[in-house]
């Protein structure tokens, strides 16, 4: 049997045209002023890390817009907010500092991939440019900027994401607390259901 497998770069390459000297030019190894105005109206973004044991993790971050601050050209502070307490993302980094993010404005079909270094960090005075509703991070990532470009937006007019029209009704789906409850066990649906009612309500931040 043919293996189909592509292994290489070059084999890449042999299936895919060279990126354009425009693609290229693109990337920056500093953020601008548009990607300051894009960070600074952002209130979602995915971080992928990878861990030194082979595993990867990708987790969805997201606050009211500002939430990730902005320190200078090439650093980045965002802030934890209070999750499950898997840590993935922050054991990752402890062995493992490479993130990619990708930034997401609704409505907007472009979006913003930075790639960088990060490092956990306690330092109070980072913490406090984090604070929200009243309430402080345990930590913050520091994260060092290496690349920044703007991502062209065809993969979402291909998803429809942000079109009203194409949303699904979710309601033809099992509930969240039907999902956790099947997959968890120990609960029903709606017991489960009041433990993530809570969760939403009282240990947001």
């Amino acid at each position: 049997m043919t293996d189909h497998t592509v292994t290489t770069v070059d084999a890449l390459y042999e299936i895919y045209k060279q990126p354009n000297e425009k693609v290229q030019r693109k990337v920056l190894s500093a953020l601008d002023s548009h990607c300051r105005d894009f960070i600074s109206n952002c209130p979602f973004l995915v971080i992928g890390t990878h861990g030194i044991d082979g595993g990867t993790d990708t987790s969805p971050r997201g606050d009211a817009p500002g939430f990730i601050d902005v320190l200078d050209d090439t650093t980045l502070l965002l802030p934890d907010r209070p999750g499950n307490n898997r840590l993935d993302t922050l054991r990752n980094i402890v062995v493992n500092p490479a993130v990619g993010l990708l930034f997401m404005i609704p409505g907007l079909r472009e979006t913003l991939r930075i790639n960088g270094k990060a490092a956990i960090s306690t330092d109070p005075q980072l913490l406090a440019r984090g604070v929200a509703q009243g309430k402080t991070p345990v930590t913050t990532l520091k994260i060092d900027v290496t690349e920044a470009y703007l991502h062209c937006g065809k993969a979402l007019i291909r998803s429809r994401l942000w079109d009203p029209a194409a949303r699904l009704d979710v309601n033809a789906l099992p509930s969240p607390a039907k999902i956790y409850a099947d997959q968890i066990g120990g609960l029903n649906t709606a017991e489960m259901q009041q433990v993530l009612d809570t969760s939403y309500t009282e240990t947001l931040y």
